[in-house]
């Protein structure tokens, strides 16, 4: 957890809308007789509109049209949140969890640590900053710590994965566990001079032939291909002996590819025209198509699955809280926007 700078003062009274002598909070629901309020919401307003790093300015936008569009979108998905996380903390709760000083102690000294804060008047000024008071810090760590202890014991520890959903996941994903040929060159390129758009004969016929006599030096005389490539190539390659990859298969061009899949290990290749002159290639090796057995893909298998089945268990689990809790609309536009937040929820494509 990181503090963060809160929105510009204006910004967030425009959202807040609150007067200064209001005292009695506009409660907007109640779950199982915990209230929801109109302070709630706008908070949880104000943390979705700067996390998608994009404020509004009001001086532009003196009738918040642009405001009350972002609030429309933000909000259906919000009230969703706020009434599982409610009913997920009151189950917790009712398991006995709780948050011990010593966990505090824990998390508060990271925090001071992460954000480089050594004194209690530095921590404090932090809090301030963020609007927030010990307490408040607390009683949100808390939240969050029992929600996840929740879902840990109460889903994620009942949720395994079967020999037959590991297969049909293989199956299903070969491509996956798949890992493309790679091939691993050498390079020794004999630059021309001069402007490759424009045929200088002479210059192209020197670097040919120089090209061709180096590649008898290796093919015939038994020179060292590395060695020549370190001491009169004309590519950067030089400094490593020539040395390109290894590179996979389906990143070359299709000519390259072609030459490639012509030569075995060892072999040098005729001189190649490229932009920068004539280049020799000697192929070091070439891997095969390479795919994990299912055996070998057993462990990215389990997450993949698990990750699909904790997000499905998990939402029927909110399901049956949500079935089972007494939830007291106090707002109709808020309780519209859960409804919506719902339906969305259940027509979003699984991932």
């Amino acid at each position: 957890m990181k503090l963060k700078t809160l929105l510009p003062l204006a910004f967030v009274l425009a959202v807040v809308a609150v007067p200064r002598g209001e005292i009695i909070e506009q409660i907007l629901v109640k779950v199982n007789g915990d209230i929801f309020t109109k302070s709630d919401l706008e908070q949880r307003q104000i943390a979705a509109l700067r996390q998608k790093g994009n404020p509004i300015d009001l001086k532009s936008d003196p009738n918040n049209v642009q405001l009350r569009k972002a609030l429309d979108e933000i909000t259906p998905q919000i009230m969703v949140e706020a009434i599982d996380e409610m009913l997920v903390v009151q189950r917790g709760k009712e398991l006995g969890y709780t948050l011990s000083d010593v966990q505090f102690k824990g998390v508060v000294d990271n925090i001071r640590k992460e954000n480089k804060i050594e004194t209690d008047e530095q921590f404090q000024a932090a809090l301030k900053a963020e609007n927030l008071s010990m307490a408040d810090l607390r009683r949100n760590l808390e939240r969050s710590m029992i929600a996840q202890k929740v879902q840990q014991n109460e889903v994620l520890a009942k949720i395994g994965v079967t020999d037959d959903e590991a297969r049909k996941y293989y199956e299903s994903h070969l491509k996956e566990f798949t890992t493309a040929p790679t091939v691993t060159l050498r390079e020794l390129l004999v630059a021309v001079p001069g402007d490759p758009k424009v045929m200088n004969v002479a210059a192209e016929d020197a670097g040919r032939a120089r090209a061709e006599e180096i590649r008898k030096r290796v093919t015939t005389g038994g020179e060292n291909f590395e060695k020549l490539a370190g001491e009169v190539s004309d590519s950067p390659s030089k400094a490593n002996a020539g040395l390109i990859g290894p590179l996979s298969v389906n990143d070359l061009s299709p000519e390259l590819r072609k030459l490639v899949e012509s030569m075995k290990a060892g072999d040098v290749s005729e001189p190649v025209r490229t932009t920068r002159g004539y280049q020799l290639l000697k192929l070091e090796n070439i891997t095969a198509t390479q795919t994990m057995t299912l055996e070998q893909a057993r462990e990215q298998i389990s997450e993949h699955v698990f990750t699909d089945k904790r997000k499905a268990e998990f939402q029927k689990y909110l399901q049956k809280l949500r079935a089972q809790a007494i939830i007291e609309w106090k707002n109709d536009d808020v309780k519209k926007a859960f409804e919506e937040g719902s339906k969305q929820q259940v027509t979003a494509p699984s991932l």
